[in-house]
């Protein structure tokens, strides 16, 4: 356990399942205690319940990243129980079914922007409204970004301008930060193997039009670049205004 985690506090989204589920475990594991979001109760407690049994401090928080309310009634609940906010990961995202422009519905289309891109904005702006206001100032914000962010894949119009997206919000925000003490930074993750991706290791459509099978990695190496940026000093990204982007090539793009 990280002395340095001790009596810190973490939020993350869409912390039911995959990815989310991954980081939030590790950083509990650290020491943090979680505040743990998603549209769907039943993982979140049981989640809290086998972190209770550990002795481990965390509470759960159904929310829609797409909703405004949401999104502050979440922070007001973390607010009230914590008193501050150290971390948010960033992770709750949606993807469409692989089809050409003009074969996508303008509602798949919402979704995506609004989970994706909007949900990011609210939390990111409730995160950094706490942030600023808290004694002491400053925490970290981190975005799941995505290979996507830089490089799209076939057939992935919502999902790679949702990502983009993401990044140029990265950006803002960590030189927005620096004077409040807020870090932002966003990890740009390949193919993490979870339930919601076990489909790609069957084959996915390449650039060329191809079908191959594309490389993963564990997701625990995905926790651990959360976990690793979660430790930083605040002074590695503020002071320098460093956007820290953990790209991940080496496993394929997601």
């Amino acid at each position: 356990m990280s002395q340095q985690s001790l009596n810190k506090v973490a939020l993350v989204t869409g912390a039911g399942s995959g990815i989310g589920k991954a980081v939030a475990e590790a950083l509990m594991a650290d020491g943090f205690s979680l505040v743990l979001a998603g549209r769907r109760p039943e993982p979140l407690l049981a989640m809290v319940e086998a972190a209770r049994n550990r002795g481990q401090d965390a509470i759960a928080v159904p929310t829609d990243v797409r909703d405004p309310a949401s999104v502050d009634a979440l922070f007001a609940s973390v607010e009230e129980v914590y008193g501050r906010l150290d971390v948010i990961f960033n992770n709750a995202g949606v993807n469409t079914p692989a089809v050409t422009l003009d074969e996508l519905d303008v509602e798949q289309w919402r979704n995506v922007i609004d989970t994706n891109l909007n949900g990011v904005f609210l939390c990111a702006r409730g995160a950094f409204r706490l942030m600023r206001k808290q004694s002491p100032q400053g925490g970290r914000i981190i975005n799941n970004g995505s290979i996507s962010a830089h490089t799209p894949r076939p057939y992935s119009s919502a999902y790679t301008t949702s990502k983009h997206a993401v990044l140029g919000l990265t950006k803002s925000l960590a030189l927005d930060g620096r004077e409040f003490g807020i870090a932002c930074s966003q990890i740009d993750i390949g193919n993490a193997l979870t339930e919601l991706s076990v489909r790609m290791t069957k084959g996915v459509r390449q650039a060329n039009g191809e079908i191959a099978v594309e490389p993963m990695v564990d997701v625990s190496h995905v926790a651990d670049a959360v976990r690793y940026i979660a430790a930083l000093p605040l002074s590695a990204n503020v002071l320098n205004m460093t956007v820290m982007a953990t790209n991940m090539p080496f496993v394929g793009r997601g």
